[in-house]
C-alpha cells in the first residue's frame, strides 16, 4: 500500500467516525416518543455504510477552505436522504430485498409501515439540519439537495427503473437513469459540501460539478458489476439480482470488460477536473479511487 493510499485511508476514517457521531446526535434518541419509529430511524441510518456521500461533503468542503464543521449538516442531510432512499428501495414494491448492510432490510426488522414512515421521516429531518444552520448559504444547499432526490434526480431515476425492468435500455437511457437514480446525489453531496464555504467561487462548483457527475456514473457502474460477480456476504445485500429482475445494466449492456473500462475512462475524467487543485484535492482523488477499486 502507497503513502498516498494509506494518508487516504486515514483521512476517510477520521472523516467516517466523525459523520456517524453527526448523524447519532441528529437522530432523535430511540426512547424519545414515538419510540418505534424513533428506534427504527436509527436502525437504518447508524452503523454501517461506506458513508462515501459524507466524505464527499467532507472532501469538497476542505477543497475550498471551508471547516469540517461547516461541512457536517451537508454530510449529516446526504446520509439521511440516501438512508431514507435504501429504506423505500429495499421494500416489496420498490426493489423488495431482505437484506441491507448486512442485516435485516428496516421493512423486516420493523415492518412495512414503520419503514416507509422512517423514509418519510429521514427525508424531513435531512432539510431540517440545513435549515438549523441559518447560514447563509442554507437555501442553496437546500436548493440543491430538493432537485437531487426529486422527480428529476433520485426519485426520478427510481420510477425509470422500476418502469424499465424487463426491457433493453439504449445506453443513453441508461445513462440518463443512473444520473438521476444515484449521480443525482453524489453531485449534491460534493456541490452541498461546496456550498459550506459559503464564498465559494463559480470555478470550483463547475470542476466539482464535472468530478462528482463522472464518480455519480462511476459508482452506479462499479454497482452493476459488483452485482454480477460478488457474493451476498461481500455486499452485504443480495447478490445477483439484476439479473433476476431482468434489469438493464452497465454489465447487461457492455458485458464486464467493456464496463471496466467505462470506469477506468470516468476515474481518470474525474482526475482531470481536480487537476488545478494542489494536495487540498487529495481527499477527493482517494474518494474517486475508492468507489472505482472498491470490492463492496
Amino acid at each position: 500500500m502507497t503513502t498516498t493510499s494509506i494518508l487516504f485511508e486515514q483521512w476517510a476514517t477520521v472523516h467516517q467516525q466523525r459523520a456517524e457521531q453527526a448523524l447519532a446526535s441528529a437522530l432523535p434518541a430511540a426512547d424519545t416518543p414515538p419510540q418505534r419509529l424513533h428506534a427504527a430511524m436509527r436502525y437504518a441510518v447508524l452503523g454501517g455504510g461506506k458513508r462515501v456521500r459524507a466524505l464527499l461533503s467532507y472532501a469538497a468542503a476542505e477543497l475550498v477552505g471551508a471547516p469540517a464543521s461547516a461541512a457536517d449538516a451537508a454530510a449529516v442531510a446526504v446520509e439521511l436522504i440516501h438512508a431514507f432512499s435504501l429504506v423505500h428501495d429495499d421494500m416489496p414494491c420498490m426493489d423488495d430485498d431482505d437484506l441491507r448492510r448486512g442485516k435485516p432490510s428496516c421493512h423486516k426488522q420493523y415492518g412495512d409501515a414503520t419503514a416507509l414512515l422512517v423514509g418519510d421521516a429521514l427525508q424531513s429531518l435531512a432539510f431540517q439540519c440545513i435549515a438549523d444552520t441559518q447560514a447563509p448559504q442554507a437555501l442553496t444547499q437546500v436548493q440543491i439537495l430538493a432537485q437531487a432526490t426529486g422527480s428529476r434526480g433520485m426519485c426520478g431515476g427510481q420510477d425509470i427503473d422500476l418502469q424499465s425492468t424487463g426491457q433493453l435500455l439504449t445506453r443513453d437511457a441508461l445513462e440518463t437513469m443512473h444520473q438521476y437514480k444515484t449521480g443525482a446525489l453524489i453531485r449534491a453531496a460534493a456541490l452541498l459540501g461546496a456550498y459550506a464555504a459559503g464564498h465559494t467561487q463559480a470555478q470550483h462548483i463547475q470542476l466539482l460539478n464535472q468530478y462528482s457527475q463522472n464518480m455519480g456514473l462511476a459508482f452506479q457502474v462499479v454497482d452493476d458489476i459488483l452485482d454480477a460477480t460478488a457474493d451476498t456476504h461481500t455486499l452485504g445485500k443480495t447478490a445477483g439480482k439484476d439479473a433476476l429482475q431482468e434489469k438493464s445494466t452497465y454489465v447487461s449492456l457492455l458485458g464486464i470488460d467493456e464496463a471496466k473500462t467505462l470506469v477506468k475512462t470516468l476515474y481518470t475524467q474525474s482526475l482531470q477536473s481536480l487537476d488545478g487543485f494542489g494536495p487540498q484535492a487529495d481527499a477527493l482523488r482517494g474518494i474517486a479511487r475508492f468507489i472505482c477499486e472498491r470490492p463492496f
